[in-house]
């Protein structure tokens, strides 16, 4: 039973999580109300409605129900080495104070998960009935353009007894999954969640749990399944996301999403950070990420079983099998030798040859994904979704490697942060099911007789939130190979956080800025700018532009931080400091005019990868609107590698006015530096000769 008790890491009670970058969601799609439409769309978040960032949009107008006109935000991926990563700031804000604040017990976990990106034809249409049609609708990960939960036939209480009325069950579910309607689990994963039992040697205090399923083996008898949980005793569905698995970490069963698919190679959880206050030995035991996890698997259609123990798998007729978790798949490498040989030249990931599970005899090359990282969680006080203590100016934030992937391919994937907060009225790390039901140490709402009378004061708790887990996740995003150029080199993530409005329309969401807005480099290091944004965010907020629309640029200011406007393109020096990687055949004053005109103008005349129809010169289009009304909402960018040290600083020129003041940085290039005297103070101060 003690592997079953590694579950206690996340416990908490009520305390929201937004994340601010990548931009939450919080079941947040396209709606243009203040408001979310679907708390149930995709996962169990438990934060306030009001919360979150729609998905992002290519141009100018609303996306609508045509998901190409969807932007995911592109980043690039790590290198295979230790001096090649690919750093991107995850930033948000927990409710309820973490670290080192002694009112509170709590820890934060970040995970992602991954699959082939595919081309738009893999993109899930329709209502097509072929085997891959299913396939599409089940497997692949989307937001969707509706903002509809996915439908679920769960069919009767007691298990199917045969293959025939499962498959049948199967098909119905195959018909009613839609392409309009976002996904990140996936189907078989939740049915797995519904017919596996739940863990009974959870502490669940006073709560009590449903019988919810009955076995088709042995005494028939009824069991709770692990839909349902002490913080969802009544098993209520979000997407296709498991509760247990949700509310307890690490998770005792392997989080894969269904049987193994080359074609689509969609991993499990990836644990990328654990935040909280030591236990890492137990964290690093029980992570997916490096050690097999079991489950119950019965030579039947439905080969999932029941059990979640292996005595329990025997009685059911099933097989215990250890499943491996991994990064990727590499198909295409046929022999132990090959594999070895991509094993040697990376660093970061394990690779190594063997089966994917533990029943199996064919080998495979497989990439595994690093341990965690486990450090404190940053300071925060409660009641308060604000800065963190030791992040001067800045929320909690966390410097993500983004995973680097041998096979070239690239992947689409989903971030998740949950924030998990208890207390010490009793010791979560050693309290399990011998403490539950009068036993335990804490009841609903009970009255405490301070004066001796027999009638005291009533406490407000409630037992199903002491160990609560809170969540928030990304839109879908784009990891990509690094191309030739960037090998070797230091990748940095600059992006823009926040959405239209005034510090009070946006709460508990963000007003604009860059972030990280003060990013300190080394000379030969690359730097990725990008911005996402959208033309859905309620109507009649403060911001500058057409009403309800995000538009964002990038500028060299003309002065300090404190001053207001920006350097002209052709006298700004950090252009000529910079070449783009992604636009090689890009001059300084194409790299500046594209990023000051969020990428309306290509460049200042056509080249390479700007066609003449798109440049500043030689266009027959409208001109730029002044404040970028016709400019896309979001923009790629481009890759720079710096070739000069200095410090340059640098601003957007619509969303700085007092409604939202200051969406200004700086880029501080490190290397040997040469001070030397500029005629006007262009926002470098020192530059290497």
């Amino acid at each position: 039973m003690n592997l079953l008790l590694l579950s206690v890491l996340l416990a908490g009670s009520l305390a929201d999580i937004f994340m601010t970058n990548p931009k939450g969601s919080n079941n947040r799609l396209n709606e243009n109300s203040a408001i979310r439409a679907n708390a149930e769309r995709l996962f169990d978040s438990q934060n306030n409605n009001k919360g979150g960032y729609n998905v992002a949009e290519r141009g100018t107008t609303p996306a609508g129900t045509d998901p190409s006109q969807q932007y995911q935000v592109h980043y690039y991926s790590s290198g295979p080495g230790t001096d090649d990563p690919s750093n991107l700031v995850i930033e948000w804000a927990n409710q309820h104070g973490c670290g080192s604040n002694p009112k509170v017990q709590c820890n934060v976990v970040i995970q992602y998960m991954c699959m082939n990106n595919g081309t738009g034809a893999d993109y899930p249409a329709g209502n097509g009935a072929t085997e891959e049609d299913n396939k599409e609708r089940e497997s692949y990960m989307r937001d969707g353009t509706d903002t509809g939960r996915q439908g679920f036939i769960q069919g009767p209480v007691k298990l199917e007894y045969s293959d025939e009325v499962y498959l049948a069950r199967v098909a119905e579910n195959d018909a009613i999954l839609s392409a309009k309607k976002g996904l990140h689990e996936s189907f078989l994963w939740y049915d797995m969640c519904r017919t596996r039992e739940a863990n009974n040697g959870l502490f669940r205090a006073d709560q009590n749990m449903t019988l919810d399923r009955r076995r088709n083996f042995g005494k028939k008898e009824k069991h709770t399944s692990s839909r349902r949980t002490r913080q969802n005793p009544d098993g209520t569905r979000r997407g296709f996301e498991c509760p247990e698995e949700r509310d307890y970490f690490p998770y005792w069963a392997p989080t894969l999403q269904g049987p193994y698919d080359a074609d689509y190679q969609r991993t499990p959880w990836i644990d990328a950070a654990y935040l909280g206050s030591g236990r890492c030995k137990e964290v690093q035991a029980g992570s997916f990420n490096k050690n097999g996890k079991y489950r119950c698997v019965r030579d039947r259609a439905r080969d999932y079983g029941v059990s979640i123990t292996e005595e329990g798998c025997a009685a059911e007729y099933g097989r215990w099998v250890m499943f491996e978790s991994y990064l990727e798949v590499l198909d295409k490498v046929q022999t132990a030798e090959e594999c070895a040989a991509v094993a040697a030249v990376n660093k970061i990931n394990k690779i190594v040859w063997k089966p994917l599970r533990s029943d199996s005899q064919e080998s495979k090359c497989i990439v595994k994904a690093p341990a965690p990282v486990c450090e404190k969680a940053p300071t925060t006080r409660a009641n308060h979704l604000g800065n963190a203590e030791g992040k001067a100016l800045y929320s909690s934030r966390f410097n993500l490697r983004l995973p680097h992937f041998p096979s070239g391919e690239a992947k689409r994937c989903v971030i998740r942060s949950r924030y998990n907060i208890t207390t010490a009225d009793y010791d979560a790390a050693n309290t399990f099911a011998d403490s539950n039901g009068d036993a335990s140490p804490v009841k609903n709402d009970p009255t405490v007789d301070v004066f001796g009378d027999g009638k005291g004061l009533k406490l407000a708790i409630n037992t199903a939130q002491f160990g609560r887990t809170f969540q928030d996740r990304s839109h879908v995003f784009v990891v990509l190979p690094r191309t030739a150029e960037m090998a070797g080199k230091t990748l940095h993530n600059l992006n823009v956080r926040g959405q239209r409005g005034n510090i009070v329309q946006n709460y508990p969401s963000v007003e604009y800025d860059f972030i990280p807005d003060k990013l300190e480099m080394e000379k030969e290091d690359l730097v990725h700018i990008q911005w996402a944004g959208y033309n859905t965010n309620p109507e009649n907020r403060a911001g500058e532009g057409t009403d309800a629309t995000d538009r964002n640029n990038f500028l060299q200011l003309a002065g300090d931080l404190d001053t207001s406007y920006p350097e002209l393109l052709e006298a700004a020096d950090f252009w000529s400091s910079v070449e783009s990687l992604t636009s090689p055949e890009a001059s300084p004053l194409d790299i500046a005019v594209s990023l000051a005109s969020s990428g309306y103008y290509c460049g200042q005349t056509a080249h390479g990868t700007c066609p003449a129809g798109e440049s500043l010169e030689g266009n027959n289009r409208e001109a730029l609107q002044g404040q970028l009304n016709n400019a896309p909402a979001s923009y790629f960018g481009h890759v720079l590698k710096t070739k000069r040290a200095g410090t340059y600083r640098y601003m957007c020129t619509r969303n700085n006015s007092f409604t939202n003041r200051s969406q200004k940085g700086q880029l501080v290039v490190r290397g040997q530096l040469v001070v030397r005297e500029t005629e006007v103070n262009r926002g470098v101060r020192e530059t290497e000769v």
